[in-house]
């Protein structure tokens, strides 16, 4: 079993930026790609975008490309967003979610969650 734990959100002005960080524990994830999801009151879960299991490969979708940036350690079990020129469409929960297959180059399917942090952006 995978446990996911996010965090790093809060409260910024747009046009500002946050890193979001993924700990994993109870087994390693260098094996497994990984996502960010995002989730704003209302809505249904948003693909954000996701990185290979080595960290080589990443995907966005248009409407965070060019500002998200995903990597990964995966000698610290861990990953990141990086959120820049933040908007305040962006205001959503943020999770993290681990790939059910191993050795991918995309999230493929999310087998694992985390608990999600919020983050708001204020115009």
């Amino acid at each position: 079993q995978v446990q996911l734990v996010e965090s790093g959100g809060g409260l910024v002005q747009a046009g500002g930026s946050l890193r979001l960080s993924c700990a994993a524990s109870g087994r390693t994830i260098s094996t497994c790609a990984m996502g960010w999801f995002r989730q704003a009151p209302g809505k249904e879960r948003e693909f954000v975008g996701s990185i290979s299991w080595n960290g080589d490969r990443t995907y966005y979708p248009d409407s965070v490309k060019g500002r998200f940036t995903i990597s990964r350690d995966n000698a610290k079990n861990t990953v990141w967003l990086q959120m820049n020129s933040l908007k305040p469409e962006d205001t959503a929960v943020y999770y993290c979610a681990a790939d059910r297959n191993l050795y991918r180059d995309y999230l493929t399917v999310p087998g694992y969650w985390g608990q999600g942090t919020q983050v708001t952006v204020s115009s």
